[in-house]
């Protein structure tokens, strides 16, 4: 047994996205692969869709489905943040608090007695339960940290003084920031996060996610990161000062590739890909949930025409091939694929024809790119995203699109010649460069499991009970 010979009871509570749950059950597989015990929680939908566990460790990661409380204007079925539109997510986080009597009560009669529940920013209520219960608790950011820098601490997140309640109010660079830095959001980005809906209703979950922030991490024994202190030190030396408690990282943790190689749709794609050069193509996905509107989605369509390389697009559920300019599919067939089906990312990223990724910065999706050392084109959509694109261009591993920071307007002529800098320019060279040595650190699997022995190391000695 790993980790001092204790055998550890850990539950696992993540918030309702797919790109939470992942990484939630990844770190959940690293654990139990060390020997020790997982309970991992979330509705039945987003279980059946996210959460498959390897045959081998069925013994121990036992799975638990708990119903989403029906909410009014939540669709039916509706339990991820995929399944919903932006303006409507803060009425999931409604559905989501209704959960805690059932976690309540799974805690307080699950044997063995859980050790540890590792929980994500929107269960503001989950940790002084825990508390009231002896168990230890470990928050688990999926965000970077320089993301949650200049979210702040816990006290600024629930000071009044430190309230940020516009848009324009996160364009700023926060006081508490020592250092020179342009981490803070464009305008756009945040007018996009704040949309009402066509009514003109905004909902509210009655708890800000400032405050869920705020009271997650506050009440946390310690805080693990999805992240590498070699990539982001300063920053990670500064959330440090903020928390006054132990971070922890754990790496990027890297995917599994599980889709078989002799999949169907997977032959198709890859056929195609081995007709092309290596390091020759932009592979351009935005996610389950960005959304763009007719004319951002011609414009790109358009800036990827005109640049005049090989591409492979994946339009996600948002759009339509109807979409995209009249003909444009046509005057691209020889060198460009428009993909409307699920695509297997990791087999895609990981293929040497891929030079580029344009994509809508979501950590998750940066970080499998930068593990195969594909530099990034960076187009920012929503939520983290902005600040994410902030960091990656700073570290010089991608080159954002220029759009109006006011109203995040772009052209074909911005997309074009920035998939051709950092794609074929000489001027791109040293992002290239600096993408591939990436490999190294996000791609390093044997690095990533040194970060978790060291997490379960600190559970295993600093446990409540």
């Amino acid at each position: 047994m790993e980790g001092g010979g204790k055998v550890l009871h850990i539950v696992m509570f993540p918030w309702l996205a797919i790109g939470h749950l992942r990484p939630f059950l990844r770190l959940s597989i690293c654990l139990a692969q060390k020997g020790h015990r997982i309970s991992f929680i979330s509705t039945p939908r987003n279980l059946h869709r996210a959460v498959k566990v390897p045959q081998d460790l069925s013994h121990l990661i036992n799975v638990i489905a708990f119903p989403l409380p029906e909410v009014e204007h939540l669709p039916p079925h509706a339990e991820s943040s995929m399944d919903v539109p932006h303006v409507k997510q803060q009425l999931l986080k409604v559905a989501f608090d209704l959960l805690r009597p059932l976690v309540s009560d799974f805690l307080d009669n699950v044997r063995p007695k859980p050790d540890w529940i590792v929980y994500d920013y929107a269960s503001h209520w989950l940790p002084k339960l825990a508390e009231e219960m002896g168990i230890s608790r470990a928050f688990f950011s999926l965000f970077t940290a320089a993301f949650m820098a200049f979210l702040g601490s816990p006290s600024a997140l629930m000071d009044q003084k430190y309230s940020r309640s516009t848009a324009a109010d996160f364009t700023i660079v926060p006081e508490w920031i020592p250092f020179p830095s342009d981490m803070a959001f464009r305008l756009h980005e945040m007018s996009k996060n704040m949309e009402k809906d066509a009514d003109g209703n905004e909902y509210d979950s009655g708890t800000s996610d400032s405050i869920r922030f705020g009271l997650s991490i506050d009440g946390s024994e310690i805080v693990i990161f999805r992240s590498c202190v070699e990539f982001e030190p300063e920053w990670f030396d500064l959330v440090r000062q903020l928390y006054q408690k132990p971070v922890i990282p754990v790496g990027i943790l890297p995917v599994e590739d599980e889709e078989h190689d002799n999949n169907e749709e997977w032959l198709k794609i890859k056929q195609w890909l081995d007709a092309q050069k290596d390091d020759s193509l932009v592979y351009v996905a935005l996610g389950t949930e960005a959304a763009l509107s007719q004319t951002e989605a011609q414009e790109l369509a358009l800036g990827l025409e005109q640049c005049g390389l090989p591409f492979f697009w994946v339009l996600n559920r948002n759009y339509l091939p109807e979409m995209l300019p009249d003909g444009f599919q046509d005057r691209v067939a020889n060198r460009g694929m428009v993909y409307t089906e699920w695509a297997p990312q990791i087999k895609i990223l990981s293929h040497p024809a891929v030079g580029a990724f344009l994509t809508h910065c979501g950590w998750n999706s940066a970080t499998e790119a930068l593990g195969f050392g594909r530099v990034l084109i960076l187009f920012p959509v929503m939520n983290d995203q902005g600040l994410n694109a902030r960091l990656l261009q700073e570290k010089k591993v991608g080159v954002e699109i220029p759009r109006n920071e006011k109203d995040g307007s772009f052209t074909r002529d911005s997309v074009s010649e920035t998939v051709r800098l950092v794609l074929v320019s000489e001027e791109g060279r040293k992002v290239r460069e600096n993408a591939r040595k990436m490999k190294e650190l996000f791609g390093d699997k044997s690095r990533s499991s040194s970060y978790v022995d060291s997490l379960v190391q600190h559970m295993v000695q600093t446990r409540t009970r």
